[in-house]
């Protein structure tokens, strides 16, 4: 099943749109889940997506756009070796491939194919907090890699920084699975 392509959104105008069209689905109740694509996210997205049904919520999830300075070429290692493409559609393609693979991964769940996708530009904890100030959401939901020590001080934490700072309910998700690849 193909998922269908993310709204970019390059001003607060077009996410205050997005935002009304996405309450008007749910009665104004919005759960919203920031990814990165990892594993934590996915577990993020999937319970997020068991509370928006139990709550008869819209589920938007949401992808900010930023190639790190701690990682650069992030999207590029998510994709594999690409011609010359804008980050914004390597980005939707990578955006679009762990949807795929978190409603593969979750058949059970109809919600998943329903959720409205965002992506955004800049930097994350700041364009997150912009997004549900726009969105108004009952609860954020996202997934946290766990950092700690000099990891979280180099770094940061942006699940930290939400919690921190967001005028909303936040949950935090941790994925009990040891990932594959690690």
């Amino acid at each position: 099943m193909k998922k269908p392509a993310a709204l970019l959104a390059k001003s607060l105008e077009e996410i205050s749109e997005f935002a009304q069209s996405a309450r008007s689905k749910a009665d104004g109740r919005i759960i919203l889940v920031p990814v990165d694509f990892s594993d934590h996210s996915a577990m993020a997205l999937y319970f997020a997506a068991t509370l928006a049904e139990a709550l008869r919520a819209a589920l938007i999830v949401l992808h900010v756009v930023h190639d790190p300075g701690e990682m650069p070429g992030y999207y590029s290692k998510l994709i594999g070796p690409k011609h010359l493409e804008r980050i914004d559609d390597v980005a939707e393609e990578a955006f679009r491939e762990f949807l795929s693979g978190v409603i593969e991964s979750r058949p059970d769940c109809l919600l998943l194919r329903e959720a409205d996708v965002l992506m955004v530009t800049g930097l994350p904890a700041t364009r997150i907090l912009e997004v549900a100030d726009e969105l108004v959401p009952v609860m954020v939901v996202m997934g946290s890699h766990g950092r700690t020590g000099l990891d979280s001080l180099i770094i940061g934490s942006k699940a930290a920084q939400i919690v921190q700072l967001c005028p909303y309910p936040v949950t935090i998700v941790k994925n009990k699975e040891k990932p594959v690849d690690e």
